[in-house]
């Protein structure tokens, strides 16, 4: 039996409560922050569904009410809470583009074909998308997910390219040659 989850695609992520009515703060993941609701109802990791009952943009947050949260009591309990979608739900993606979520689990290349880890994560932080990798042993490094640092990203063939020096691998000088 296939896991239900494989087909989900993380959409947001609560914060706190906001008020006194069951609102709540929501990091939403998608293109346009206030469309969090716009592919029907939200599942959590237990199943529980969330529909947005209204959003509006608040700051670098979106402020949401869901049917299902009549309270700030409730409303509180529900803080780190990661909402999903069914992939199905979303629209196709378009040549050359891909969610997020299809890049973890992808093997990271350097460009000479050096394997350096796998993407663990996809994060943003506030200034710019970041990819962690984690390598076979060691800790996991975080490199910015631009074109220069990532030119290319497989997903049929399951890799991405990493230019090292772009990528802060390596020092931008690292390459030059040394006088003596």
């Amino acid at each position: 039996m296939t896991d239900p989850t494989d087909d989900r695609v993380l959409l947001a992520v609560i914060g706190g409560a906001h008020g006194i009515k069951g609102e709540v703060r929501v990091r939403s993941f998608t293109a346009d922050p206030e469309d969090v609701g716009a592919y029907g109802p939200l599942v959590d990791a237990m199943g529980r569904r969330y529909t947005v009952a209204s959003a509006r943009l608040q700051k670098n947050v979106v402020v949401v009410r869901f049917k299902e949260v009549a309270d700030r009591n409730a409303a509180e309990l529900l803080n780190g809470t990661e909402l999903f979608v069914d992939r199905a739900a979303l629209p196709a993606e378009g040549e050359d583009e891909f969610y997020q979520a299809d890049l973890v689990g992808l093997v990271a290349r350097l460009l000479d074909g050096t394997v350096i880890g796998e993407v663990v994560a996809f994060h943003d932080f506030g200034a710019g998308d970041i990819l962690e990798i984690a390598p076979d042993g060691g800790a996991s490094v975080m490199i910015p997910f631009t074109e220069a640092a990532v030119p290319e990203v497989d997903l049929d063939l399951g890799f991405i390219l990493v230019e090292p020096t772009a990528a802060g691998l390596v020092p931008a000088d690292a390459d030059a040659p040394r006088e003596e």
